[in-house]
Formats: structure tokens, sequence, C-alpha cells
């Protein structure tokens, strides 16, 4: 338990550091836990989420295959043409552009996707992109948070919880929109005094022809098709009982073929280091719940509270958020799902959608990710997507404007959960 401890700490000094990739020390801690043996080699393969994996692979894919047609140019210039230039609505149309997605689809999906978007716009634009990419990364973890497919987290509270679709929208959806409407306002004031657009520049976008962007015509309608057929699978994965990784690799194939794109030349695409970082992260929180941490962690929050459910339900909100900012809030989600249903039971309450703590661990562990680099898939994306088009975001550079906006969120959740349960 020390030494998975030890690791993880050494690996996060790394990561903070920036003295190393962060592919490159994530690979180094899940190479020290393997070789210690902190975790069976048999138990990587349920240690490695193989569903964010291939979601990753499948939607870059896709994505570079529908780049190349010149579409996320056309949508940029659209954008920026409709708005007449004006970086204060676009900034806001973005943010909420993605809140929406994310919800409706998944958030890593939605970066993936508008990501590129967004760095075309700033440069037409002459506008800082990091901010943007940022508050765009920020605003996708809040998105996800509303419903039971938006964040790996939800999916997980309602399998483990037996809640329904209907349960996060009743329970979760109607704080997010508060949680959600703070944030843009907040993002908006906090950028507004670099949201200066010149005249020149204005006149630039609005006598663009956006039709001139697209590159291949053909091409981009058979992409479109198949991300038809994509987000159908993404919206239904739960009927279907397909995980959306699944749904992507296929989908990735689908366009692979139609489009008579050669795969060599499109895997380029594929953010590997991103891939490799995720796998050793994994691997690494994997030794963690496999050595008992998480699960000390988890009793830990728990056992301080007794029987008082409103301190519980804060003790909950606030150490998911807390943990899930350093940690990856997937495993921690999994250990404390059985452990407030016990508590729950042992006190004579039902375990029912109803209560508190669920939505309590649901809105911690979402909107903690928020916190740091780390902290959520989408956060790691955006930064590789950044790094590839010349854009460095830190890892101290995302703390100072994630963990603001982070305590932020779950200072509006918090009382949110003692108005709407509590009152």
């Amino acid at each position: 338990m020390i030494l998975s401890i030890v690791i993880f700490i050494l690996v996060y000094i790394l990561l903070a550091s920036e003295k190393v990739e962060k592919s490159v020390a994530a690979v180094l801690g899940a190479g020290a836990v393997l070789l210690f043996g902190l975790i069976g080699f048999e138990d990587v393969a349920k240690a490695v989420d193989l569903n964010v994996i291939f979601l990753l692979i499948g939607m870059m894919t896709c994505v570079a295959i529908l780049a190349e047609t010149g579409f996320f140019e056309w949508v940029a210039i659209s954008v920026a043409k409709t708005m007449n230039g004006r970086a204060g609505p676009i900034l806001v149309m973005l943010l909420l552009v993605t809140m929406i997605f994310s919800a409706l689809l998944d958030n890593v999906t939605t970066i993936i996707l508008l990501a590129p978007v967004t760095i075309l716009i700033t440069q037409l634009l002459e506008l800082p992109t990091l901010p943007f990419l940022i508050l765009e990364a920020l605003a996708s973890n809040i998105g996800g948070t509303a419903t039971l497919i938006g964040d790996p987290p939800n999916i997980i509270i309602g399998s483990r919880g037996e809640l329904s679709f209907n349960d996060f929208i009743v329970h979760l959806t109607p704080g997010v929109l508060i949680i959600g409407a703070v944030f843009i306002v907040t993002a908006y004031l906090t950028l507004k005094k670099h949201l200066h657009v010149t005249d020149q520049v204005r006149t630039r976008v609005t006598d663009a022809c956006p039709k001139l962007a697209l590159r291949d015509i053909r091409k981009m309608k058979r992409s479109l098709i198949v991300f038809g057929f994509i987000f159908a699978g993404f919206f239904t994965h739960h009927h279907l009982g397909v995980p959306p990784g699944v749904i992507a690799l296929a989908g990735m194939g689908a366009m692979l073929l139609v489009c008579y794109t050669k795969s060599e030349k499109m895997l380029r695409h594929v953010e590997w280091d991103a891939i490799l970082f995720f796998i050793g992260l994994f691997i690494i929180i994997g030794a963690l719940e496999h050595n008992q941490v998480i699960d000390l962690l988890a009793k830990g929050l728990l056992n301080v509270c007794g029987d008082n459910l409103l301190l519980t339900t804060m003790v909950v909100l606030w150490g998911s958020a807390l943990l899930s900012a350093v940690l990856d809030n997937i495993p921690f989600v999994i250990v404390m799902m059985p452990l407030i249903q016990k508590m729950l039971v042992s006190n004579g309450v039902a375990p029912t959608g109803d209560n508190p703590l669920f939505w309590a661990l649901a809105l911690g562990a979402c909107l903690g990710g928020n916190g740091t680099i780390i902290g959520a898939s989408a956060n790691v994306i955006v930064s590789k997507i950044g790094e590839r088009n010349g854009y460095h975001i830190s890892f101290m550079q995302f703390i100072k404007w994630g963990v603001p906006f982070m305590v932020q969120s779950v200072l509006i959740a918090m009382v949110y959960l003692w108005l709407r349960y509590f009152v």
C-alpha cells in the first residue's frame, strides 16, 4: 500500500514539474508498479478501461478523416461570420454547445469534435487560444454531469444503484443548469478584457465565404453520414448493450472503408501519447485500488460522519471532488457505491434515487475533475490537441483556471443539495 502511494506521488510530482512528458511519467509509473508486483499482470486488463481507449482511438481517427475535407474550417468561419466576429457571443455559444453535447454524448467525444473548431475560430479572430480550450474542457465536465451517459462515473452510479436515465435528469440536471449558467457568466467576465476583436479582423470575417474552405464535399458527406450512425449508436448504446468505445471503433472502420482512406495515414493523427498516458494512469490507479488505498480513503470519508445524513452528503460531495481532482474518479466511484449502499441499508434507509448521497457522489466526482489536468479524460485530450497545434497547456496553468471554477461549481452543488433534500 505504501509503495503504491509513493509511486503515485512521484508520478504526480513529475507531472506537475513538467520535467518529462506526461505520457513518459505515466508509463514509468505503470512500469514501476508492475516491476514491484503491486498489481498482477492479469489484473492490468481489468485496470485499463478499454472503453475509454477504444473511444479515443475511434473518434480521433474519424475526426481526422473529417478534418481532411475542410469541414472544421467551414464550421469555424460560418460560426464567426454568423456572430459578426464578436468574441463574447462566440465564447458563450461555444461553452453552451459544449455543455449540451457533453450531456447528450459524452465529454471526451465532445472535446475531440469541438477543440479543433475552437482553435480555428480563435486563430481566425486573433483571440487567446489557451483560455478558450481550458474553459471548453471545464464546460464539458460540467455538462457531462447532467445525464446518465455524459460522464463515466454517472454510468457506474446508474448501473450499481439501479438508477434510470430519468433519475439523473430529475435529480442532477436542474443543479447542473444553475452551475453551468454561473460558469458561463463567470468565464465571460474573467475573459472579457481579452475578447477584443479589431474592426479589420471583424471585416475580414464578415466578408469571408465559408464554402471556399471545403476541399472534398463528397468525402465530407460520407463522413457525416457515418458520424450520424455513430451518434445514433451513442444515444442508444444502453439499449443496444454495446459500450460507446466499441461503437466508435466500428464507426472508424466504416469511415475508413466508405471514404477510401488508408488506415496507416489516418492513425498518425491519433494522439498516441495521450493513449499511453491513459493506459499508464489506469495501471497506477489500478495498483492503488488493488492495494486498498482507494478503499481506505472512501471508508475514511464515511467513518467521520456517523449517521448524520447532511454531514455525510457534504463530506461525500467535497471528498469526491478533491480526490477526483488528483485521482481517477472511475475506480473511486466503483469503491464508493457499495459503501454508500451498505451504509444506507445499515441505517434503515432504502438506497433509492431519492437519496442525496448518490447525487453528491455524482456531482463531486464529475465536477472535481475540473481541478487538475489529469482530473478528467477531457482535460488530457484538450491538452494533447492543443499541443499538436502549438498550444502547450501546463499543469500549473490548468490548475490556475480549473481550481477556482471547480470550487465555485462544488459550492453551488452544495447549496443545491441542501435546498433540494434538507430544507
